[in-house]
């Protein structure tokens, strides 16, 4: 039995700026592990994408795609996947409004058109885009990047009750079947792995954390975190440049 689970955000949160895990959270967390101590990944990011800070981490637990995917023990717990039928309706729409769209799921990802936005986002996240519009025809997609700066109101008026739409950065959207969330995907796996009793923590920093603070006992945001992040949380650590997981870590004893 664990004695705590603690969920990590990725991006601004066990990432530096640089989307680097600095050594100091790698031995935090490796101290974890050897006090029975359960470290989850809770990311709007696909397994595909963060497989580095799992070898590195030895980490087999996440919530991946903003609760899309779900894993425990390196084993696929959940997936909800996007209808075929409401991402042919999405796709024509955001082609009508001249948007890309990024199909996602734990393999891979393709892109409907690229811009500079696409080139840019995936630039920072280190990955190579390619441009496949109908990839998403024959592969199971439970997560997309609508690429847009100011119609989310538009997408979440014309997709109500199908889709969850949430503005992650600048560029796009992040989208995921209704209702699923990092709190879902946390649910799921607390519920699907009989871990319900365990005392449960989470570190995170922007509005998509919002939801994951919700469904733990103990939310703790970083110093680089947005207000509402911080107003929600039992505690403020430092930034994530400045080991904020260990300093949060260490404030409620989970490490030495």
């Amino acid at each position: 039995m664990y004695h705590a689970i603690v969920f990590f955000d990725l991006d601004g949160t066990l990432f530096d700026d640089n989307k680097n895990v600095l050594p100091a959270s790698v031995a935090a967390i490796h101290e974890m592990q050897q006090h029975h101590i359960l470290p989850v990944i809770a990311t709007g990011r696909n397994i595909f994408e963060i497989q580095s800070v799992l070898d590195a981490t030895n980490i087999d637990a996440v919530v991946s795609a903003n609760g899309s995917y779900v894993q425990y023990q390196g084993k696929r717990l959940a997936a909800a996947n996007i209808p075929r039928p409401t991402l042919k309706a999405i796709t024509t729409f955001a082609n009508q409004q001249g948007d890309p769209v990024g199909y996602f799921n734990n393999q891979g990802f393709r892109l409907s058109q690229a811009n500079q936005d696409t080139r840019d986002n995936f630039k920072l996240l280190r990955l190579s885009a390619v441009v496949d519009p109908d990839w998403y025809l024959d592969h199971d997609i439970n997560f997309l990047n609508i690429f847009n700066r100011d119609k989310e109101k538009d997408y979440q008026r014309e997709f109500a009750g199908q889709l969850t739409l949430v503005r992650n950065n600048p560029r796009a959207l992040d989208t995921m079947v209704m209702g699923v969330t990092k709190q879902t995907g946390i649910r799921t796996l607390l519920k699907t792995a009989g871990l319900q009793d365990v005392k449960t923590y989470a570190f995170g920093d922007g509005l998509n954390d919002l939801q994951m603070f919700d469904e733990v006992d103990v939310p703790i945001a970083m110093g680089n975190g947005v207000f509402q992040v911080k107003n929600k949380a039992a505690y403020v650590t430092t930034t994530n440049m400045t080991d904020g997981i260990v300093h949060g870590l260490r404030h409620f004893g989970l490490i030495q």
